[in-house]
């Protein structure tokens, strides 16, 4: 490969498009390679800009290529799109990545360390067999609901309810019944345990890790969203302010605006679904929970509630923990309590 400025990379599974450019940005290159030729070909460069979108396995890549003396660079999906001309394939897709990469306004992501790719893997874990133990808990209540049994809400009910129907001497089901409440018994335990192996993984992360610590004296905040929270952002400076971190997350209003004309909607709900999700949890179990009754920041989102709903309460104080998260990362600080 001739001297280069930049080498764009249209990531895959099993074919890689790497589109190179010469120091005076024109396109010297842009061939397809097998999985196993990317890592030797760009092992052969000299040090220098890698572009490539922040997609399936790209931080393992940035890590790998990193480690080679490259300045990697990940741009996120939304901010290559508009710079696609012609047709949707792979040739002009790897162009849209080198164009991008030199906008003056991009921001690029951070790489993730296997220490934060392993945090974001038990968390994805947790979150499908949390769903199988949902799904499995309502298709059995839904089954029992046309044999004349409702059971409590919880799950601590549905368990107890659950061992009682799929004993032996129970009379309420015939036979074919009960053979399968007693494997469905047995496959909640199964998930239960997963769930509870999972959920201690993570406490003891969390319990090592000084971030986590810092993030865990926020009220809202457990072991569960400060790991999630490490995991997405690491120390959060890729962040110049803590406003910045709240709209990445989605926690802001939607500004719509035109001339004199404006107005605010609801949330704009951009960024990581889970980790959103988690923090309005976080606030809200906060916002009903919180045995200190003289944290000024509760009792403000309290107050929305009252003049508003608790849901609004809750997203507000989501939004102003993620601030938080934020300032206390960046100043490495426990949180004070403020009255």
């Amino acid at each position: 490969m001739k001297k280069h400025s930049l080498i764009a990379i249209d990531l895959a599974k099993n074919n890689f498009q790497v589109c190179v450019l010469d120091p005076h940005n024109k396109v010297t290159l842009n061939m397809r390679l097998k999985r196993s030729q990317l890592a030797e070909l760009i092992a052969q460069q000299k040090p220098g800009p890698v572009a490539m979108e922040a997609c399936y396995s790209s931080h393992y890549w940035a890590r790998l290529f990193s480690e080679m003396g490259h300045d990697v660079k990940l741009i996120p999906a939304q901010h290559v799109k508009p710079f696609v001309r012609g047709n949707k394939n792979d040739h002009n897709d790897a162009l849209a990545i080198a164009e991008a990469s030199q906008r003056p306004n991009i921001k690029f992501v951070p790489i993730k360390t296997i220490d934060q790719q392993d945090i974001q893997a038990l968390h994805r874990i947790r979150e499908r067999i949390v769903g199988q133990r949902t799904g499995l808990i309502n298709q059995t209540r839904g089954i029992l609901s046309e044999y004349g049994i409702i059971t409590q809400k919880g799950i601590k009910h549905f368990s107890t309810l659950l061992a009682a129907l799929s004993q032996p001497e129970a009379r309420e089901f015939t036979g074919l019944i009960k053979d399968q409440l007693q494997l469905i018994a047995q496959e909640y335990r199964v998930l239960t345990d997963r769930l509870n192996k999972l959920n201690r993984q993570l406490k003891d992360i969390a319990a090592i890790n000084p971030l986590c610590e810092i993030l865990m004296t926020l009220p809202g905040i457990g072991y569960i969203n400060a790991t999630a929270l490490v995991s997405a952002v690491g120390n959060g400076s890729q962040f110049t302010h803590a406003r910045e971190m709240s709209v990445w997350l989605g926690v802001t209003p939607k500004l719509h605006a035109s001339g004199d004309t404006g107005y605010l909607s609801g949330i704009s709900k951009r960024g990581n679904r889970y980790l959103r999700r988690m923090m309005i949890h976080g606030a809200r179990a906060a916002l009903y929970r919180c045995k200190n009754p003289h944290d000024s920041m509760i009792l403000w989102a309290r107050e929305i509630a009252k003049r508003s709903n608790a849901n609004k309460a809750a997203v507000a104080l989501a939004n102003r923990l993620t601030r938080l998260a934020w300032i206390l990362l960046q100043k490495q600080e426990p949180y004070q309590v403020t009255r």
